[in-house]
Formats: C-alpha cells, sequence, structure tokens
C-alpha cells in the first residue's frame, strides 16, 4: 500500500467544499482572480513584494509537487508581465476592485454549495486553491502532477 500524498490529501479536503457545479466554474474564475489581485496589491506597494510572495508560494508548491510548482511558476510569471505591462497607477485601483468582486463571487459559490470555505479550517487553502484549478486543467490535458 502506498501512502498518500499531501497534496492528494489537501485536493481532496477542499473538493469536499467545492463539489456543485456552479461553485466549481466561480472558482475557476474567481480564484485566478484573486491571486492576480494579490501580486498586484504587491506590486503597487514595490514589484520585489510581488516577486517575494510568488517565490515564497513556490517553495511551498515545490514542496507538494513539482509538476504543480512548475505549472504555478508559469502562471506567476505571466501574472507578473502582464502587471508590468499596465500602467502603474491602475494597478492598484484595479486590483482592489476586481479582489473585492472575486471575493464576493467566492462567498456566493458557497452559499450555492451550503458549505463554508475551506480556509476557515485551515489557512493552507488560501494556496490550495489554485492548485485545485490547475489540477482541473492539468486532467483535462491528461498531465500528471
Amino acid at each position: 500500500m502506498t501512502p498518500t500524498r499531501t497534496i492528494d490529501v489537501l485536493l481532496a479536503q477542499y473538493a469536499d467544499s467545492h463539489r456543485h457545479p456552479a461553485n466549481e466554474r466561480i472558482h475557476f474564475v474567481c480564484v485566478p482572480l484573486i491571486m492576480f489581485t494579490l501580486l498586484g496589491m504587491l506590486w503597487s506597494l514595490h514589484p520585489s513584494l510581488a516577486v517575494a510572495a510568488c517565490a515564497g508560494a513556490l517553495c511551498y508548491y515545490l514542496g507538494l509537487s513539482r509538476p504543480f510548482a512548475l505549472g504555478m511558476l508559469a502562471l506567476a510569471l505571466a501574472m507578473l508581465a502582464v502587471l508590468a505591462l499596465m500602467p502603474p497607477a491602475t494597478v492598484l485601483p484595479l486590483s482592489l476592485a476586481v479582489f473585492v468582486a472575486a471575493w464576493i463571487g467566492q462567498f456566493i459559490g458557497h452559499k450555492i454549495e451550503g458549505k463554508k470555505p475551506s480556509f476557515f479550517d485551515d489557512l493552507r487553502f488560501l494556496l490550495v486553491g489554485p492548485l485545485f484549478v490547475l489540477g482541473f486543467l492539468y486532467r483535462r490535458l491528461h498531465l500528471a502532477y
């Protein structure tokens, strides 16, 4: 019998409160938006803060799964590139507005689901959410994680 990987356990626990199709669709949109806007808020303070946050998250992801860490690296680089191309004066106001809207979406999804967000029980799930979305993409592309 092979031991269960931590990433498998975390994804299964996260999936327990994300089974309703509408909640899943909401998360597939809102989770990346929240990630992007968090980076945007940090970027508006100083770009190195956004890069440092990405580096920290990537270290955590690397401990869970190399394929997930590589996917998150690609996503983080794309998001940082978009932020670098945006007019600096627009980053913070846009990030704040979209951040609030995306969290409202998340809570609507959980109201539909009838279950509280996973991070209320364990803050690690704030970092697992993006992996849940990426895992869906990996499964569609038949990639292992």
